[in-house]
């Protein structure tokens, strides 16, 4: 008996039907530079040049982590991947750069065209939200390797700025102001600690109603990473923005220190944020020290930009006017701490 690559366990036939049905939310998210369409063996991007005098490259790659296993207790894959480009974007955002295009890579035991589907429908509206074009991915079977029902996913952006833009916190000095964004709630990092409070140590089943929340759990955990494309490029475009920083994994105590200079602390005043209250909750089941949870979450503060005194009122009424809420979160002090919350 001869055997075949779906004896093994990979079917050909699951792959072109995915292709089928994802064919409309690629098209969807083409802008201007695409040259390529689904069915390359590469995506290709025009770059226009006449935009920048000297254009820079801005690369970023990053995935979902443990939130993963949210989507999989929901049996609910339709914003994952929305997860994966926020995560991307909103990093190359932090140097300038304006997102171009991204590129997915999903990789499962078994390939169900309808599952996967529906997470590059979340890339897609993702890429959309963040300006840039999808131009291609690629989707792995890989039976034996993961657990039924269960899948990966990592995603690739790249995007351009003009050299003398390029955002790096070197220019930030003491008495800059420190502005917040709001995040979406707890975004794509700290699941691992969020599973174990929720389903290890309170007991909770994933569709517990939380009445604080007014709605479940499991469909509390699957809100999408926010993405700041818009507003923040527009104030990057228009601004001298000295400072920008998304708060991910490490929380305020990492990443804020990552864009300053040394000899330079950030002065954060916490009692202006609108914490959600999915972190008042997770604190209190916990036990956990208000440290170590700044250390761990955004604690309602997704994107962090540092101006300057005389450009402040500037960005501050660009954001009013596009109805952007912010938080006043405090100024750069001297110091070698990174970060003193007050």
């Amino acid at each position: 008996m001869s055997l075949t690559y779906k004896d093994a366990g990979v079917d050909k036939e699951a792959g072109y039907k995915q292709v089928q049905l994802i064919k409309g939310m690629i098209k969807k998210t083409h802008v201007p530079g695409v040259l390529s369409d689904i069915g390359g063996f590469a995506g290709l991007f025009q770059l226009d040049i006449r935009k920048f005098k000297e254009p820079v490259l801005v690369s970023g790659t990053d995935g979902v982590g443990t939130k993963l296993k949210i989507a999989f207790m929901m049996d609910k894959h339709d914003t994952i991947g929305e997860d994966c480009v926020a995560m991307c974007v909103n990093d190359i955002l932090c140097q300038g750069a304006k997102p171009l295009f991204f590129l997915d890579y999903i990789a499962t035991g078994k390939l169900v065209p309808e599952t996967m589907a529906k997470i590059v429908e979340g890339v897609s509206n993702g890429c959309i939200k963040a300006g840039c074009a999808l131009i291609g991915g690629e989707t792995a079977e890989m039976p034996g390797f993961y657990n039924d029902n269960e899948y990966d996913v990592a995603g690739f952006s790249v995007g351009a700025v003009d050299k003398s833009k390029i955002i790096n916190g070197s220019t930030i000095g003491e008495g800059d102001y420190i502005i917040g964004l709001p995040s979406s709630g707890i975004h794509s990092n700290g699941y691992s600690l969020v599973r174990k409070i929720i389903f290890e140590k309170e007991g909770m089943d994933i569709d517990t109603f939380i009445p604080e929340l007014g709605t479940t759990i499991g469909e509390e955990l699957l809100i999408p990473t926010r993405i700041y494309t818009n507003p923040v490029y527009d104030l990057v475009d228009n601004f001298n923005i000295r400072g920008l920083c998304h708060i991910t994994g490490g929380g305020f105590f990492e990443n804020i220190p990552r864009m300053l200079p040394e000899g330079l602390t950030a002065e954060i005043n916490t009692e202006v944020i609108d914490t959600p209250k999915i972190f008042n909750l997770l604190q209190r089941w916990g036990n956990i020290e208000l440290e170590e949870m700044y250390s761990t979450f955004n604690m309602g503060v997704g994107m962090v930009l540092v101006v300057s005194k005389d450009e402040y009122s500037k960005v501050t009424e660009e954001l009013k006017k596009k109805c952007e809420k912010f938080y006043e979160l405090g100024r750069v002090i001297k110091g070698n701490e990174g970060v003193v919350l007050c």
